[in-house]
Parts: structure tokens; C-alpha cells; sequence
């Protein structure tokens, strides 16, 4: 039997334990429900716990029942309501209709219609589910997506195989319209160490695509089709500016990916570019994006143009794989992979140098590349190289084995950089934030959404940097700033209550009070009380 999460929303705790006791949740397929006092709570809570179910009274202090529905509609679509309230009046009927809501119940709530509605909204979560996951359907689907012609243009946009002068000729004969102005590739990776029980890994791949296909479609007029095991999306955005929104947009549905297809997904989003030309380079950077999971987790979409130093393609020549591995490792791994990577690739390839002219051409190339690697990831030559002596003739004079450990310490010297401008520029915007906060934090409207608009970066990005270089996130670390103003302020002056919840951001002096109890125990006249 499926699981699903309940969340029960309630401003009165003992009518919403008395709920709790009304069922054996665990045998009706549900966890134990979550509990919160207010529709601010909750949401604070949907964002964790990522609720199937939310069943909440309608009339609650800070944030009532319908205002919260409509949040929760927005971020997670295809969230189930159920109200409940003691007051049986016209208007809440219609609007919890509006809501898409699964029933709208009177107190006081009987233990077998409670039952009865639970039971018909799991068995409506088992049909959507079966839906998604039905074999049948997904094969059909399968064959009947994309033509094969389409596919195959796809492929070889990406692949920079189309001459730009043939691609509108390709597009009006396969009849794909894509207008832009501008254009970003993006990747769409399903682990496969997760799969659902019983699950064909290509089918649980469709119905991921087929769930992207009707949340994408509308709004970013996004082109789908699968390429090298992975399904791919070329969206068309109005400015550069829309790839922050477009990232959030796909970071929402990796999590809706996860609740209703129990896949694991990243989406890897490229950089914008201009022309349907050089959507090729927009790919390789999604594939590059998708790569970063490793560093800043799965279930998320990532976009290469937020990661810093900005992700370039390197040239490469001969052996391109193995020093394709050796940089890609300088990114992504540690210190000892890195080292291990490049004794590798020198002991290979001196090795196979017939002659001492050759030895020295592989040499020279091999510090051209480097050259080029630090130059398009915008390292310092002067801190890896000496400058005061000439590179080329110095490394020609090294024996194989010198010339290893010598690719070694320039390799592991060049992560090293990266590894620093990365967290670096990460520190930076984080900074920047919590010097925002530091400014505005008496601004009522200042949210997540504002400051990601005011950094440039997707919300989904900054949440992950923020939490992880802070450990709280933005939410709770404005939480903590603003309640840190106010005790100071009851402290050392004698202002009224309702004045300090407005210097603090808060233009509900009860809800201000609400959240300096739960910071600190006591309400703010106990607290300034207490301490004169």
C-alpha cells in the first residue's frame, strides 16, 4: 500500500490531536500527520515534509485556511486540500470549490466521515500514481512521442552538426516552431539507483517526461526529446534575465518529480544563448551543470551560469578523453583524484612516444592546454606558473618521471584555485545577503523571491548556497536577525510593543509576538519584564 504524508493545520492544538486519535493512520496508508498552529507554519513546514495531504481549519490567525490553500496550490500542484471549519457559510463552500478543494468539513467532524474522505483521497493519490506509472500507457506514450525526424534534428542541434543556414529550412520541414528570442538547453538526469519496485528504468524516464511536458510546455514553449539515454528540453525564454525563473521553475518539479513519479531527478540548466546555432554550447553547459550534483545534491535543478568561475568549454587535442577526465576531475573531485587522474594520463602517454621529437611536441601541447584551462577558468597564471622563466623550455627538459610529478602539482594547484574562487564568489552572494538583511530587515516584504531578484540568482541556487554556508535557512536567518533587533530594542527602550514588531518587519504585532515566544519562551512583555 502506498504512504502518503498528511499535515494537519490548526490554530487550536487540542482539536487538531483530537483528529490525530480519530484514525489508525498507519493502517489507512498515511505516516503520522505533522502538526501546525498557523498557515504561516505551514508553509514554513510544506517546504520539509512536501505533503500530499493538508487538512486545515479555515479561520486562523496570520494566514487563514484559503490564503494558505492558494500558497500551497501554487508551489505544489498537485497538493490535495481538505477544510474543515465550524462556520457552515455559503462563500467558504465556493471558494474551497475554486481551491480544487477534496472536502470541505463541519465541525464537530465525526470519526467515520473523517474515515470515509481519508479513504477516498488516498484511493484518488493511488489512481494518479497508477496513471503516471501504468506500463501500457507509458509504452504507447513511448512509441508515440516525438516523430522520429524531429528527434534526430534535435540530436544533431545539440551535437553542432546543423549548419545555420539550414536550420529554418529543417525546422518549417519537421514543423517545429521555435521562436525564441533567446534559448537555453537543459538536461533532465534520473538517477538510476532509485527506482520504484517493479519500474523499468526507460518507462520511469517517460513518465518524468511526460510530467515535464505538461508543467513546461505552456509557459516556456520547451522543445523535449531524448538523447544520449536522457531527455533533453530547449526552452524559449523572452530575455537572459528569465533563466533564473525558468531554474526555479525546473527545481519545483524535480520535487514534484520525487512525489509523484518516486523519481530522483536533476535537471542541468545551460547558459542562454542568441541563436538555435549555438544552443550546442548551452548543452554542453547543461552537462556540466547536471555533473555538480555531486557538490550541491540531487532532487534539484542546477544552472551553470550561477556556478562560479563560469563554466567554458575547453579546446582539447589528442588524447582528449584522458585530459578531458584530468580537467573534469580539477572540478569536481579531490585533491588525490586529481593527483592519481594526471600521473595517469603522463605515465600513458609518454609512454607511447616513439621518438624524442615527439616527447617534445607532446610536451609543449600538453602546457598549451594547461595554459588554456587556467586562461578560460579565469585562474592566475603568475600563481601557477613562474613567470620569470620560460614554461615551455623548463618542462622540456624533465625526464617522464619528473614531468608527473610535475603535471601532478600543477593539477592539484589548479583545483585547488578553482575549489577557492568557487566557495569564494559562493561567500560573496551569501554575504551580500545577509548584508541586505542587515539593511532592510525592518521591510515587511522582504522574502527569498526579493532578494534571489535582487542577487540575480535562482531561488533555487541560493537556498542550497545559503543553507549550506549558514546552516540556517534565508527564512530563519531573517527570523533570527529581526527577533535579535527586537530583544535588543525591548532592552533598551521603552517603546511599545506593536512599534517594535513594525521596526522589525512584522505588521502584525500578534504574529510578532507568536514568533518571539517560540524564539524565546515567553512573550515580549513577559520577556521585558523579566529582565528589569
Amino acid at each position: 500500500m502506498n504512504k502518503y504524508k498528511v499535515m494537519l493545520v490548526d490554530d487550536e492544538e487540542d482539536v487538531a490531536q483530537a483528529i490525530m486519535k480519530k484514525l489508525d493512520w498507519e493502517n489507512m496508508g498515511f505516516e503520522t500527520p505533522r502538526y501546525a498552529h498557523n498557515g504561516l507554519e505551514a508553509l514554513d513546514f510544506a517546504e520539509e515534509l512536501r505533503p500530499d495531504i493538508v487538512m486545515s481549519d479555515i479561520k486562523m490567525p496570520y494566514m487563514d485556511g484559503m490564503e494558505l490553500a492558494r500558497n500551497l496550490k501554487r508551489l505544489y500542484p498537485n497538493i490535495r486540500i481538505i477544510f474543515f471549519s465550524g462556520f457552515d457559510e455559503f462563500e467558504y463552500a465556493k471558494e474551497a470549490i475554486r481551491l480544487e478543494a477534496e472536502e470541505y468539513i463541519l465541525k464537530p467532524i465525526d470519526a467515520d466521515e473523517l474515515k470515509a474522505v481519508f479513504t477516498r483521497v488516498h484511493e484518488a493519490l493511488d489512481r494518479d500514481i497508477d496513471e503516471k506509472l501504468n506500463v501500457a500507457k507509458l509504452e504507447n506514450y513511448y512509441m508515440d512521442s516525438l516523430p522520429l525526424l524531429q528527434e534526430d534534428f534535435f540530436a544533431s542541434l545539440v551535437e553542432g552538426r546543423i549548419e545555420d543556414d539550414r536550420i529554418e529550412k529543417f525546422m518549417s520541414d519537421y514543423r517545429i516552431e521555435l521562436t525564441g528570442p533567446v534559448y537555453l538547453a537543459a538536461i533532465v538526469h534520473v538517477s538510476k539507483s532509485n527506482i520504484p519496485e517493479g519500474m523499468n528504468p526507460v518507462l520511469l524516464s517517460v513518465s518524468v517526461r511526460k510530467l515535464l511536458e505538461e508543467r513546461m510546455n505552456e509557459k516556456w514553449g520547451c522543445k523535449f526529446f531524448s538523447y544520449q539515454g536522457s531527455t533533453v528540453m530547449i526552452a524559449q525564454l523572452s530575455s537572459e534575465k528569465d533563466a533564473s525563473a525558468f531554474t526555479d521553475d525546473c527545481d519545483r518539479l524535480c520535487r514534484l518529480a520525487e512525489s509523484i513519479c518516486k523519481a530522483n531527478i536533476t535537471i542541468g540548466v545551460g547558459s542562454v544563448t542568441d541563436t538555435l546555432s549555438e544552443i550546442d554550447t548551452s548543452y554542453q553547459g547543461a552537462r556540466d551543470a547536471v555533473s555538480y550534483r555531486v557538490l550541491y545534491g540531487h532532487t534539484k535543478a542546477i544552472n551553470i551560469s550561477e556556478i562560479s568561475p563560469k563554466e567554458k568549454e575547453e579546446p582539447h587535442s589528442g588524447d582528449e578523453d584522458s585530459l578531458l577526465d584530468v580537467f573534469k576531475k580539477m572540478k569536481m573531485s579531490g585533491a588525490d583524484e586529481v593527483r592519481s587522474a594526471a600521473e595517469r594520463y603522463i605515465d600513458n602517454n609518454t609512454k607511447a612516444q616513439a621518438s624524442i621529437q615527439n616527447y617534445r611536441f607532446f610536451v609543449m601541447e600538453l602546457v598549451s592546454e594547461l595554459y588554456k584551462f587556467a586562461k578560460t577558468n579565469q585562474l592566475e597564471l603568475s600563481e601557477i606558473f613562474d613567470m620569470n622563466t620560460d614554461v615551455y623550455s623548463d618542462v622540456q627538459q624533465l625526464e617522464p618521471g619528473e614531468l608527473t610529478a610535475w603535471f601532478g602539482n600543477v593539477c592539484v594547484k589548479m583545483h585547488e584555485l578553482i575549489d577557492y574562487k568557487r566557495n569564494d564568489t559562493t561567500r560573496s552572494f551569501v554575504t551580500r545577503a545577509q548584508e541586505y538583511v542587515a539593511d532592510h530587515y525592518a521591510d515587511q516584504d522582504l522574502s527569498v523571491d526579493f532578494i534571489c531578484n535582487y542577487l540575480g540568482v535562482s531561488s533555487a541556487y541560493f537556498s542550497t548556497v545559503f543553507k549550506k554556508e549558514t546552516g540556517k535557512t534565508f527564512v530563519g536567518y531573517l527570523t533570527d536577525y529581526r527577533m535579535e533587533k527586537a530583544e535588543r530594542m525591548l532592552l533598551e527602550t521603552d517603546e511599545k510593543t506593536y512599534i517594535i514588531a513594525q521596526e522589525v518587519g512584522y505588521s502584525d504585532p500578534n504574529y510578532f509576538s507568536y514568533v518571539f515566544k517560540k524564539q524565546f519562551g515567553v512573550s515580549p512583555s513577559k520577556y521585558k519584564n523579566g529582565k528589569e
